[in-house]
């Protein structure tokens, strides 16, 4: 019997491919409704990509973070003023990436064919992850779509503000890192041994700082892609180390145990958790479902096994608030606002102000880091290249000196 390929989704709503075998197109297929697999294509193992929705563009297209957040605003505002079906074709035609037209569109077939708006998008996973799936479904459960479909919007919007203000405060430091880094490398790997060969000669010992600078400079000239494969190799193997959930995990922890940095990654991470959730609870999601579905946004591995670890605890019937003392990795300040929005029932409110506050925390203590960082590198990038002049100046001195006797 021929090989089929297939890409489909499974119960869970993850993404499966592979192969079968199979008598034909319509057995193939039949196999995997069988095995309650929502089928996205499936096509013989030696056939050429069919246009339009091959296996390789449905495994490669998919929304980026920019594209979800503008599709959700864009949705939540269509949808108050027209049916969902219309507001989904008129999303697909207006979209100008190919990539986002696939995905709306199939998304929208889905609609088509009389599924919920969140089962549609479950033929999209790598777009659509399960947390989002679940906000919609309990949108559509509520009758207030929209509404969920807004919040939606303003947690990925504010994600992407945060993230932006990262990446911004980290830019101009890493590259001027870079940069003090290279000049000084092509000091010492060109200029030094060009600058040395004027003293090979001389016959009177050189002073201390200009041997060392000779020594480390020959090194880094004969030696520099040894050192490049090392720095190679080294990333390597942290990356394939990474990927162990042990190691991970330990070194996580580790990293939220370190005395300035890991209060940072501390507050930047519970502060996404906390307005992850109070969303989830204004659009109201039940709280352990809220805390499942929380856990595999958060990165820090250690974080998120604490968090797995609240969803046990509430389920047991105890607070949130006590769960969250108890873990002992969260901020006092987060553990206090949820005890006071579960006294008060306005738990998705209190949320949202630790949220605000985390992140107004780590916007200040950010950006009197990244002003401290900068002057830092210059002072040692100043530092490197002294010391190297110096090394330089004083075999010439020294030579000054032994003419003029």
């Amino acid at each position: 019997m021929p090989d089929y390929r297939y890409v489909a989704i499974d119960p869970r709503g993850r993404e499966r491919t592979g192969r079968l075998a199979a008598a034909n197109d319509d057995a193939a297929r039949a196999d995997l409704v069988a095995r309650k697999f929502h089928i996205l294509a499936v096509e013989p193992a030696g056939a050429r990509p069919a246009r339009g929705r091959s296996l390789l563009a449905l495994r490669k297209t998919r929304l980026s973070r920019k594209d979800l957040a503008l599709f959700t605003r864009q949705l939540a505002t269509l949808a108050e003023v027209a049916p969902l079906e219309e507001a989904l074709r008129t999303l697909t035609r207006q979209s100008e990436a190919e990539s986002a037209r696939t995905v709306i569109g199939d998304v929208h077939a889905g609609l088509l064919e009389g599924r919920r708006l969140a089962d549609a998008m479950a033929r999209q996973p790598a777009s659509f992850p399960p947390l989002y799936r679940a906000m919609v479904s309990a949108g559509e459960t509520t009758g207030s779509l929209t509404v969920i479909l807004a919040r939606l919007a303003d947690l990925l919007e504010r994600q992407a503000e945060v993230r932006g203000k990262l990446i911004a405060a980290l830019a101009y430091p890493l590259v001027l890192a870079v940069v003090a880094i290279g000049v000084v490398a092509a000091l010492m790997i060109f200029v030094v041994p060009r600058v040395v060969e004027q003293f090979t000669d001389v016959g009177q010992q050189l002073p201390f700082l200009t041997r060392a600078v000779i020594a480390i400079s020959g090194f880094a000239a004969s030696w520099w892609w040894l050192v490049a494969l090392q720095l190679a190799a080294a990333t390597f193997g942290w990356i394939r180390a990474m990927r162990r959930p042990a190691f991970k995990a330990r070194v996580d922890a580790r990293l939220l145990r370190l005395p300035l940095l890991g209060r940072l990654l501390r507050d930047l991470y519970a502060a996404r958790f906390a307005r992850t959730l109070a969303t989830m609870v204004s659009s109201r999601l039940p709280l352990v479902e809220g805390l499942r579905l929380t856990v595999p946004t958060i990165r820090n591995a250690a974080l998120a096994g604490a968090t797995a670890g609240l969803v046990d605890r509430v389920r047991a019937g105890g607070s949130l608030s006590a769960a969250l003392r108890d873990a002992g990795i969260f901020p006092p300040l987060l553990v206090y606002m949820t005890a006071s929005g579960e006294s008060a029932g306005r738990l998705e409110t209190m949320l949202e102000r630790a949220a605000d506050y985390l992140e107004r925390e780590f916007d200040r203590f950010t950006a009197a880091s990244m002003a401290l960082l900068e002057p830092v590198i210059i002072v040692l990038m100043g530092s490197c290249v002294a010391l190297i002049i110096l090394a330089i100046l004083l075999p010439i001195l020294q030579l000054q000196n032994l003419a003029g006797l």
